[in-house]
């Protein structure tokens, strides 16, 4: 391939693995298509699918699995604990090779009109907003599914691509170009929901943690634990050792440990460079050590 772009769509339903199938079928089928990662949690009743391939078929794949998912999944019966807002929540594309931003947020683009036709009310965010207020994702998701009802009202929720008005069924979908994010969970053992919720903010930035993390407290019922859901999305300013040991030590303060941590879907890989150095003290280590490195270029 010498043109490679990636998509990563987030879908609201993380328990009927049978529906999920169906969904994620459209874009398996697809033989010029290469799946990186399947992620579905059932307590965030959420489901991801990571793939790349030219930025045609992407486009084709990724049209396929929406129309899918949008005839599958009705909102209104959905519950979780991950922040949502539609049946296909959030549809990101990045170029990986061979591809500019801008020929990728076109790509982007024309998924969301295709999905506006369908009647689903669309938003453009990242590198594809087409304003200053939606370019962050947790902005334009504020408040969920149930805030859609009365988003539709005020004027300035008006959607880029399709209808101005309550979708009950598919709710909405955001979708655009970004920098790669690393989607990383820690799980604690505890059971009050409260401690992740503290910890979340205090290494988020929207409330004066980390520049370029996200993060939210949510509790694993099936588990019996909680969790400190992030998006680390710009892991090379923010690396993750950097946080996982600010949880550790919030995490301590409170007489909670750490259970296991999750890496949600492909990783660039020199995103690892920074927990090779910090975790093996190899403070000269190279990228260039890693022998398949070499297959790269």
């Amino acid at each position: 391939m010498r043109h490679v772009i990636l998509c990563e769509p987030n879908i609201s339903e993380g328990r009927d693995r049978g529906l999920i199938d169906q969904i994620f079928d459209q874009v398996r089928k697809v033989e010029e298509i290469k799946i990186l990662d399947t992620s579905s949690d059932a307590d965030h009743n959420r489901s991801v699918l990571t793939y790349i391939g030219e930025p045609e078929m992407v486009l084709s794949a990724t049209q396929a699995m929406a129309a899918k998912a949008i005839e599958l999944i009705d909102m209104r019966r959905h519950q979780g604990s991950h922040p949502r807002m539609g049946a296909v929540d959030v549809v990101p594309f990045l170029p990986i090779r061979g591809i500019d931003k801008q020929a990728v947020v076109e790509i982007a683009r024309r998924f969301g009109r295709f999905l506006g036709e369908l009647g689903v009310p669309v938003y453009y965010y990242e590198d594809a907003a087409t304003r200053p207020e939606r370019e962050h994702l947790p902005a334009i998701r504020k408040g969920g599914y149930e805030a859609l009802p009365e988003k539709m009202k005020d004027p300035q929720w008006e959607p880029d691509e399709g209808p101005f008005e309550f979708n009950a069924r598919s709710g909405a979908t955001v979708t655009g170009v970004r920098f790669p994010l690393i989607a990383f969970n820690v799980n604690l053992r505890t059971t009050d929901a409260g401690v992740a919720d503290r910890i979340a903010r205090a290494v988020r930035h929207i409330d004066g943690g980390f520049r370029y993390v996200r993060a939210i407290g949510l509790s694993l019922e099936e588990q019996g634990m909680v969790q400190v859901s992030m998006n680390l999305v710009n892991y090379a300013q923010t690396p993750i050792p950097r946080v996982l040991e600010t949880i550790r030590f919030e995490a301590a303060r409170r007489g909670v440990t750490i259970a296991g941590t999750e890496l949600i879907g492909p990783v660039p890989l020199v995103a690892l460079h920074e927990v090779i150095k910090h975790y093996l003290q190899a403070h000269d280590f190279s990228m260039d050590q890693i022998i398949e490195t070499a297959l790269l270029d």
